[in-house]
């Protein structure tokens, strides 16, 4: 693969930079490193100046409303938006995974229902996969359906569910078969989160943020034309979900380690003690660039799966090559930047370095290696999708 852009890349990650820096939300870069974490408003806000823009769903057909890009363009993209440090599309779910899957299953009424509403942020979807004691082992969900008439009644737990406490919709699996083998009695559902019955329970995090949820179905009625996919073959409509999930994630968490990078370094540079400057320490340069070898073989995989992505149009398992190895070098470098403050990083919020950004990072990355399939599962999926090894039972 050619590591330089086209003169046609070239040209987008231009007008990108420009359009970032004219239309950031006022006030954003004064927040200083804190501004990656989003508030509801700003997130609806700049998900419509995308829309408006053209830049939501980049690679989706424009019959359907996206801008028909290569897939390029969307890694660009993702890049140069991690770079900028900009607020975030409140549909991430929506764009990334309900849509593609939409565009893929979905009947004629479905896509015209929904997918202008999530490159708009105007519908906000979470994800009903995970549950209590399944949530490795996908295929064993008990969540239950039974058709009445022209519905579906759910019962059960979902939990992990991101964005469902503000969600409209939810892309759900459910059990209609309980007779059939686990992967074969599976329903993909899209369910409307605000029917009556739907529970949604905040889960706090470590770091004091309830951004997880547990969502509670209690004879919850979906109409059965909500159905993606047939009924009991909602697996397969899930591994599509999947590996739109990890298709391009690559790069915007590279770039996000990219950008955690530079503030590492300023941070060594700027951390005094003794009258020297942590960056003095030949030790401690020695693991900055530790991390930094390790971002550059990660970005280089991140190319090799692209190059891959481009020839077959359909993500592959490679993607999780990325989340595994994104999600524990983004735990040892922000434990790094704890290190690098030394005694200052037992101060917290505003008396603490940066407002407690490097404090915020560290609780946070915690969750990075059990989110989007924890560390276990992708080494499995690594070691047989990719590597080609016997599976282990």
């Amino acid at each position: 693969m050619d590591f330089r852009d086209t003169p046609e890349e070239a040209a987008f990650r231009s007008e990108l930079r420009s359009w970032f820096q004219a239309n950031l939300p006022d006030g954003w870069k004064d927040k200083g490193p804190a501004r990656g974490r989003t508030e509801e408003e700003i997130s609806r806000e700049w998900s419509k100046r995308l829309y408006d823009a053209g830049y939501a769903g980049l690679t989706w057909p424009k019959e359907f409303g996206g801008a028909g890009a290569p897939y390029t363009h969307q890694a660009i993209f993702l890049e140069e938006s991690a770079r900028a440090e900009t607020p975030e599309h409140i549909g991430v779910i929506g764009l990334g995974m309900a849509g593609p899957t939409i565009i893929a299953h979905g009947s004629d009424e479905q896509k015209t229902a929904h997918l202008g509403k999530i490159l708009s942020g105007e519908e906000v979807w979470c994800q009903g996969f995970s549950e209590p004691g399944s949530g490795s082992d996908l295929a064993s969900l008990r969540t239950r359906a039974e058709v009445d008439g022209e519905d579906y009644v759910i019962n059960g737990q979902k939990v992990w569910s991101s964005f469902a406490h503000i969600a409209d919709y939810c892309i759900l699996l459910v059990r209609t078969d309980p007779q059939a083998p686990k992967h074969a009695g599976i329903t993909y559902l899209l369910a409307d989160m605000h029917a009556p019955g739907v529970d949604v329970r905040p889960l706090r995090q470590i770091t004091g943020d309830p951004e997880f949820n547990e969502i509670f179905f209690s004879d919850v009625r979906v109409p059965r034309k909500n159905i993606l996919g047939n009924e009991n073959e909602g697996w397969k409509v899930a591994m599509t979900t999947l590996l739109h999930e990890r298709g391009t994630l690559g790069f915007a968490l590279t770039a996000r380690l990219e950008v955690l990078m530079r503030k590492v370094i300023a941070l060594a540079k700027e951390t005094r003690s003794n009258g020297s400057t942590a960056a003095d320490d030949p030790l401690l340069r020695d693991r900055i660039a530790r991390q930094w070898v390790e971002l550059q073989a990660l970005k280089f995989t991140n190319y090799r799966a692209l190059t891959s992505l481009v020839k077959t149009g359909i993500p592959g398992p490679e993607g999780s090559i990325a989340k595994l190895h994104w999600s524990e070098s983004n735990q040892r470098l922000t434990k790094l930047a704890l290190e690098i403050l030394g005694p200052a990083a037992q101060l917290d919020g505003d008396e603490g370095v940066w407002g407690g950004f490097w404090q915020y990072q560290q609780l946070r990355s915690r969750g990075n290696t059990i989110e989007a399939g924890t560390s276990e599962v992708l080494r499995n999926i690594i070691s047989e999708r990719v590597l080609g090894l016997p599976r282990s039972r």
